[in-house]
């Protein structure tokens, strides 16, 4: 069969993680090419196949030895979203990624607009997504309100398809699940976030991999995990020096308390007096943590520098 040619040098790449998708990738690298062929966008899309159990991977081989902008790569068990994009970046040639997942529920049509966006200077753009998507609009919802609440990020929708330049995946960490506050990580580095409306579409085949009653608590933790990272990571002693304060400001209270009785009252409580040492003790512990966390903070902030500058 004749290869469908590439379009020259390289300056998008997409990626495609999937999971169990065989029949939707037909279709979808059609959509590929079509884009491709419709606009100006000289690309590659590199798709990593998650450790599928079906035959996504002997499809998209397929596809591979017909279409000359696609790539396969393909992980032995299944490691997650997160992971398979981090194996797509690190292959990926331009210097504009696109996420894009392979369930058919996005158009590859509205990728232009959000390259176009990323040209006019902006550093992430993320899709806007409309259309009906069922009762996981309420669990979406909720989750973009709170991480708008607690990160400030002035995007309508965190966790949809998305574009943005190499280096804010070379600045961002990136760990199991945290594909998910990309663009909160990256507003937090001083990156430029913006937004483009996109469809969602039906799924018409196979099942979606984002739903679970499991996925709502793991999410909540990991936006505090995140909320933690960004607030107290880098000012530790606004975490550990606020708690030893509490717990001696307690003491002292307690310990007033106990003069009081003491000396007024003309009775006392020993137990209270162990009281009064413990809360004054974890306080002074809690400030000495807070000292060696800024002291460890500094140490990080300081390898960052270095390894920017080589």
């Amino acid at each position: 069969m004749e290869k469908v040619p590439s379009l020259g040098e390289i300056t998008v790449s997409i990626i495609v993680p999937a999971y169990n998708e065989e029949k939707n990738i037909p279709p979808l690298v059609e959509k590929f090419s079509r884009m491709f062929s419709q606009s100006k966008i000289k690309g590659e899309v590199i798709l990593v196949d998650d450790g599928s159990t079906d035959g996504t991977l002997q499809e998209a081989k397929e596809c591979e030895e017909r279409y000359d902008f696609f790539r396969v790569t393909s992980h032995r068990r299944n490691q997650g979203l997160t992971a398979a994009l981090s194996t797509g970046f690190s292959q990926a040639r331009g210097s504009i990624f696109v996420f894009y997942p392979a369930d058919l529920q996005y158009d590859p049509a509205d990728i232009p607009r959000m390259v176009d966006k990323i040209n006019d200077g902006w550093d992430i753009v993320t899709g806007w997504k409309k259309g009906r998507y069922g009762t996981k609009r309420v669990v979406s919802v909720i989750y973009n309100w709170l991480s708008r609440k607690l990160f400030k990020v002035k995007v309508h929708d965190l966790n949809s398809v998305k574009a943005f330049k190499r280096e804010v995946v070379d600045d961002i960490p990136l760990r199991r699940d945290w594909h998910r506050y990309m663009v909160v990580l990256a507003a937090d580095r001083g990156f430029k976030v913006g937004e483009v409306r996109v469809n969602l579409y039906p799924r018409r085949f196979g099942k979606s991999k984002f739903g679970g009653f499991w996925r709502i608590p793991i999410g909540v933790l990991d936006l505090i995990a995140v909320k933690f990272q960004i607030s107290f990571m880098r000012k530790p002693m606004l975490l550990f020096g606020t708690i030893g304060g509490v717990f001696t400001f307690i003491g002292v209270i307690v310990g007033i308390i106990a003069l009081y009785q003491r000396f007024v009252q003309h009775h006392g409580y020993r137990p209270l007096g162990y009281l009064i040492v413990l809360l004054i003790v974890v306080g002074i512990l809690f400030f000495v943590v807070g000292f060696l966390a800024e002291a460890i903070a500094g140490l990080y902030d300081e390898l960052k520098r270095l390894e920017r500058k080589q």
